[in-house]
């Protein structure tokens, strides 16, 4: 297990190019299994996620091939004779459940074990399960397993609404119902980037999908999909960790390249009233950091809104914003645990039920704290950064997850990072 030191503070200056996005690599490696050629994919990161994944889809049979250095992958899924997912795998990542849907939909068929991931808060699968039976799937639980069925070729479908709206559930259902629902419609469906990327690949699979960027996704079975050549898109999360990463010094001046700032929603609009100089110019964002960083309250909403994966980051940064400021998480209400973590750093945070509250500015002290998820972890990162004296932030393996070389690609702007055995 590896963790972090870090001496503080450092301001930024430099260029960061963006990965691709973990979050939609995951559901275009499930949708290739549905395919009767293989699929490339390409601007895949090389995260742990990926290659746990990846384990996932081998479990199966297929042919999976992962260029590494060209971050390019290529699945073969004319050799698969499994339809099982197994526990030692899918609980290391809620996403491995998407193996439900992409099995069901190749062969009318799967046993997957309910999944694992991070340590905050519980993400049910309930709505997963409610929507493959209403498309007509025979669901049964079994020794911590989900067993998925249909007894003929095809199920009739049905008319589905997700209360609350979920990617991952829609995700799931879209790919189960492209080749087996005679006519499935997902209402209040997710609008997310991640969404309407893996229903793009899907459709130049061949797929019959209607509704594409809406809530509302109508979906009729076709006989037959083709592997394609496909590109992930840049990481939208990793991009708005940057340019708070950006704002937190107020000596520091970052580009970001390869961006895709349509994916960003509303995030732009909060991040601009922070004071900070921002220019968005076609796929790269530049970002100035100021000396007065003013406070901003925001409240997480599902896409467009400001998204729950940034607001462990945007905390970080209101604790150096001159003034008080809360952030309000809607989707998940106890995704906190970096709290007590940044207060012994220095910090002044507290928590009310779904809030947490940040008196700033509070000068940050170097001290060892734990990281407990994926965001969490990146939070404390930036924190450190701006720190007096030496951070020790243990258990980084969380941010193995979901940024490729964060520390590489910091270090390369001025950041000074060690990864050392914990």
């Amino acid at each position: 297990m590896d963790k972090f030191i870090i001496q503080g503070p450092t301001p930024l200056k430099g260029t960061i190019p963006i990965s691709g996005s973990k979050n939609a690599a995951l559901p275009l490696m499930a949708a290739s299994l549905l395919g009767d050629s293989p699929s490339t994919l390409n601007l895949i990161p090389r995260l742990k996620d990926i290659y746990t994944f990846g384990k996932v889809i081998s479990e199966t049979g297929a042919g999976l091939q992962f260029f590494e250095d060209e971050n390019r992958m290529v699945i073969d899924p004319a050799t698969i004779h499994s339809y099982e997912a197994p526990y030692d795998l899918v609980r290391q990542m809620r996403a491995s459940f998407y193996m439900m849907g992409a099995l069901i939909g190749r062969a009318g068929e799967a046993k997957v074990s309910l999944p694992g991931g991070c340590a905050w808060g519980p993400r049910p699968v309930d709505l997963h399960l409610k929507g493959f039976e209403k498309m007509g799937i025979q669901i049964d639980l079994d020794q911590g397993y989900v067993h998925g069925s249909i007894k003929k070729n095809r199920v009739e479908g049905g008319v589905f609404k997700l209360n609350p709206s979920s990617v991952g559930a829609t995700i799931n259902l879209v790919l189960g119902a492209v080749k087996r629902a005679k006519k499935f419609i997902i209402e209040n469906a997710a609008m997310e980037p991640d969404v309407v990327l893996l229903c793009k690949m899907l459709q130049k699979m061949g797929a019959d999908i209607e509704g594409v960027g809406t809530d509302c996704l109508t979906i009729r079975k076709v006989e037959k999909l083709n592997g394609v050549t496909f590109s992930n898109d840049p990481d939208r999360i990793e991009t708005g960790t940057f340019m708070i990463a950006a704002a937190l010094h107020p000596d520091s001046e970052i580009t970001l390249t390869g961006c895709k700032p349509e994916d960003l929603g509303k995030f732009p609009k909060s991040f601009r009233k922070l004071g900070v100089e921002t220019r968005i110019d076609g796929k790269n964002i530049y970002i100035r950091s100021v000396k007065k960083i003013n406070p901003v309250s925001v409240t997480t909403k599902i896409y467009p809104g400001f998204p729950t994966d940034l607001q462990a980051q945007w905390a970080t940064l209101m604790t150096q914003a001159e003034g008080f400021s809360k952030v309000t998480d809607t989707i998940y209400f106890d995704r906190f645990s970096y709290v007590p973590e940044l207060n012994r750093l220095g910090a002044n945070l507290s928590i009310d039920k779904n809030s947490v509250s940040i008196k700033g500015k509070t000068a940050l002290q170097g001290a060892k704290v734990m990281s407990t998820d994926l965001r969490a972890s990146v939070s404390l990162v930036m924190a450190a950064l701006v720190a007096e004296g030496q951070s020790d932030i243990l258990r980084v393996y969380h941010l193995d997850r979901g940024y490729e070389q964060l520390e590489v690609k910091l270090n390369n702007v001025g950041a000074s990072i060690q990864r050392v055995p914990e």
